[in-house]
């Protein structure tokens, strides 16, 4: 009976405690369950949080990369002129913009004309700030710029990257009678009345011309420039027809001798007129460009009056290949009565490796002195 007793006792005990373990690990899984579910609720809130956290990042470098930007433009030039063979990576130049708001932008551009710049004589080079300045839309129609900028004037002072134009080196009407390239300091308004019309005005350092008289010697590109006489120049330029670009440009400078003691003041007017059409792949261009600076010294020097014009017809078969043809004609000392002008004929052509990078290649002559020669060269923009 005992036996039975402590038998039914022990077996009361096992259930008992079995019972007891068994609602214990019952709870420990609803509490590991519990836990489960948190743990995977801040996996999912980390997930969460990384992937805003990306987005944010993506944002920030997008709008980092949209408002401040890069590029640049070079070009090498290989050139045989009257048997003087002369290799050159003539132009190297990086340009940065930043925009502050849609209405608020800077821009800027720095050269290194010639590879090397220093006080050696056998280097030719130059580094340059051509362009650094702050846009600003007054209106929709009105935008004014103040700091260093390109004189509107012309068809390559603005635009002159290499795939832009036809020719391995610049033309020479633009480069001796304008002069491109053309910076100065000051301030400006673009505005557009209408679809197609844009006026130019602006109020600029001008130039300084030496004894000479050279207009190309007279920029002062803004280098701790006289402004005893300030530019004024004005542009109107008509795009309404499809293909067709025709400006005018006047620019008026009281003195360009900047008040040199002992000399008298020499006012001069620049006339600019220039015409672009295209007619599906034909394109030509025509550009007269005139100076008349009054003072006794310019006359003595037939520098009074400084001329020049060029027409250039250029045919584009395909993306990759174009041809052009250029005569161009300048004088420098159009005011006295000696044949003094300077003609020039290229005929060449450009093949795009890329819609911004060119290859160059055109036959020179002058036909003034019966020197001839060839060019080669590459361009390249981004």
């Amino acid at each position: 009976m005992k036996r039975k007793l402590i038998t039914a006792a022990t077996l009361a005990l096992i259930i008992s405690s079995s019972t007891f373990a068994n609602e214990e690990t019952e709870e420990l899984r609803k509490v590991i369950t519990e836990q489960q579910k948190i743990l995977k609720k801040l996996e999912r809130r980390l997930d969460e949080t990384e992937k805003r956290l990306e987005l944010t990042a993506e944002q920030v470098e997008s709008s980092v990369s949209a408002a401040t930007k890069l590029g640049g433009y070079g070009e090498l030039h290989y050139n045989n002129i009257d048997n003087k063979e002369t290799i050159d990576f003539h132009r190297f130049v990086l340009f940065a913009s930043h925009e502050f708001t849609n209405k608020l932008r800077f821009f800027s551009e720095v050269e290194i004309e010639h590879v090397i710049a220093s006080n050696n004589e056998e280097h030719p080079g130059e580094v340059e700030l051509e362009q650094a300045y702050i846009e600003y839309d007054v209106t929709k129609n009105a935008t004014v710029k103040m700091g260093l900028f390109l004189v509107p004037v012309g068809i390559i002072n603005e635009t002159h990257e290499p795939p832009t134009f036809y020719g391995v080196e610049r033309n020479p009407v633009e480069k001796n009678i304008i002069p491109a390239t053309w910076w100065e300091g000051g301030a400006a308004l673009n505005y557009k009345p209408m679809g197609g019309v844009s006026f130019d005005l602006s109020l600029t350092s001008g130039l300084s011309v030496g004894d000479d008289y050279k207009i190309r010697g007279g920029r002062q590109k803004a280098a701790e420039a006289n402004a005893d006489s300030l530019a004024f120049t004005s542009r109107v330029k008509y795009t309404a027809i499809n293909g067709l670009e025709l400006a005018a440009t006047v620019q008026y400078q009281q003195d360009i001798k900047q008040g040199t003691v002992g000399v008298d003041k020499a006012d001069a007017t620049l006339l600019e007129l220039h015409a672009i059409y295209q007619v599906s792949n034909f394109t030509i261009r025509a550009l007269y460009a005139r100076w008349d600076i009054h003072g006794d010294e310019a006359k003595a020097l037939g520098r009074d009056e400084q001329t020049g014009w060029y027409v250039e017809p250029s045919y584009k078969f395909n993306e990759k290949f174009g041809v052009f043809a250029r005569y161009a004609e300048y004088d420098n000392n159009a005011g006295n009565n000696d044949h003094t002008s300077k003609d020039q004929t290229n005929l060449g052509i450009n093949y795009y490796l890329h819609e911004n990078v060119v290859l160059k290649a055109d036959w020179e002559e002058h036909g003034e002195s019966n020197i001839n020669g060839f060019n080669l060269g590459v361009g390249y923009q981004f």
